[in-house]
């Protein structure tokens, strides 16, 4: 009876032929290699991810109000909260790592080359990927230092040139950081980059199946267009073995041993964060990224200023560039790394290069200049003939970074009012009280700024106004002739 239920199951829906073609397909023996176990334990920590992911929702709220609440929530109230944050956080950090040994395995053993350029490149696609759910999680813990680090990314793309703004606007949600980011970011997360690599990943398996596992390398057999697929299928016929059950051993072996990793740090390390709830009044923060980001953070901090921008511009674009176009630069020849010394030197330098900036990562003391939108300095007309007072508070609305969010002249940000006439609507008591207090989209600076600063600052607004205006006053005070 069972056997006639299989079959008629079979017939309907082809399932030996599925497992013939899929998980039963031939690959050379010389897959079933440790060399070849990274792309299984990626696709496990994915995996992981999908299903942790899944039970913190339960529990998540992408709201700027709730979002550190609930974190909070998880790791002190809820049974076992802590812990299934932790395998989210450790899973992702155990599949970028993961997945940067399979590149560089593919890359070693020239597996990009034809016929498998397609296979690298939809490879490349989904680091990329990996890399954006990584960055994309770091910002779900709203804390402090996804609040700064958000915003640095914010301050990256706001140099692009002529479109900047407009991409920091559709990167925020808006002028500000704010409950619009978070759920923008709670989307992409959730949604649009899981379904991405749900999408490529299927790509990416099909394209496995039909052009197959690079063999092991062997040194003086170059990759000839002319030969190679006929040269790979002889091959697969007189050494091939199917995947299931005979080379998937180490596979499943390796991905134990991924699960036991994530487990044991889960266990010991626990979760990351939140550390502190956001505050954008602490403009003096020294946000540290999670630790696959934190070459990047040791990089703008060594770079000389007058680099930043090109660097930031110019490099993420290049090493794009280079990754898509490296089985089309180099994609017949050999492809043992014993015959491409240049390959195992460039690995080389890069993983030292990658250590060492991740290591001064960690302790770079560095407080970023979050300069998006206001990097140039006070406008002249602005500071000419102030008094010693007024200019001290140009230097005060300079320093603090009000221009992030003011602009002058034109010039600044638009995540508050621009300041040009603000003499004309406020009076001093008012702008002291606006600057202590806060209100609005405006934080409270009042633990930020001494006295005499605020002293300073208010002096300074106090004469931002046309030629022919009068400031504001009390209108319970009456007017004064030359006043």
């Amino acid at each position: 009876m069972l056997r006639k239920i299989a079959l008629w199951i079979d017939d309907r829906l082809h399932v030996g032929k599925l497992y013939a073609s899929t998980a039963g397909h031939h690959v050379p023996a010389s897959a079933a290699s440790w060399f070849y176990v990274f792309g299984s334990g990626t696709l496990l920590c994915f995996i992981i991810q999908i299903a942790t992911g899944i039970c913190l929702a339960f529990v998540y709220v992408p709201s700027a109000n709730e979002a550190f609440t609930s974190l909070e929530y998880l790791n002190y109230h809820q049974p076992l909260g802590w812990f299934l944050r932790a395998m989210h956080y450790w899973g992702s950090s155990f599949m970028v790592g993961i997945m940067i040994l399979h590149m560089t395995q593919v890359f070693l053993f020239g597996a990009y080359k034809y016929p498998r350029e397609l296979t690298w490149i939809t490879g490349v696609v989904l680091l990329l990927c990996t890399l954006g759910m990584a960055f994309t999680g770091q910002i779900m813990r709203f804390d402090q230092d996804a609040y700064w680090g958000l915003g640095i990314g914010a301050a990256m793309m706001g140099r692009v040139p002529m479109i900047g703004a407009n991409i920091v606007h559709l990167m925020l949600g808006g002028p500000i950081i704010a409950g619009e980011t978070l759920s923008r970011f709670f989307t992409l997360h959730v949604f649009i980059i899981p379904g991405l690599i749900i999408a490529l990943v299927s790509i990416h398996l099909r394209l496995v199946l039909m052009k197959g596992i690079n063999e092991y390398p062997v040194p003086g057999k170059p990759v000839d267009k002319q030969t190679y697929e006929r040269e790979y299928e002889e091959l697969v016929a007189k050494q091939g073995v199917p995947f299931v059950p005979k080379a998937i051993g180490k596979d499943l072996v390796f991905s134990g041993l991924v699960l036991l990793g994530i487990l044991v740090c889960s266990a010991y390390f626990g979760p990351m964060g939140p550390e502190g709830s956001p505050d954008p009044t602490q403009i003096r923060a020294v946000p540290r990224p999670d630790f696959f980001f934190l070459w990047i953070f040791s990089v703008l901090a060594l770079l000389p200023a007058y680099l930043e921008t090109i660097l930031i511009l110019s490099a993420p674009i290049i090493g794009v560039i280079l990754l898509f176009a490296l089985p089309f630069l180099s994609g017949t020849g050999e492809k043992s790394y014993r015959r491409r010394p240049l390959a195992v030197l460039s690995v080389v330098v890069i993983f030292l290069a990658l250590g060492i900036l991740t290591y001064m990562g960690t302790y770079s003391p560095w407080s970023p200049q979050m300069d998006a939108w206001s990097g140039d300095p006070v406008p002249v007309k602005f500071i000419e003939g102030r008094t010693p007072l007024e200019h001290s508070g140009a230097l005060v609305f300079q320093n603090k970074q009000c221009r992030n969010c003011h602009s002058l002249g034109g010039l600044g940000g638009e995540r508050g009012p621009a300041l040009d006439d603000v003499a004309t609507i406020m009076t001093s008591d008012q702008l002291v009280r606006q600057v202590i207090q806060g209100g609005g989209n405006m934080p409270a600076f009042g633990k930020n700024l001494s006295p005499p600063e605020v002293t300073a600052l208010v002096a300074f607004m106090r004469t931002l106004r046309g030629p022919n205006e009068s400031p504001a006053r009390d209108s319970a005070q009456p007017a004064q002739p030359g006043r």
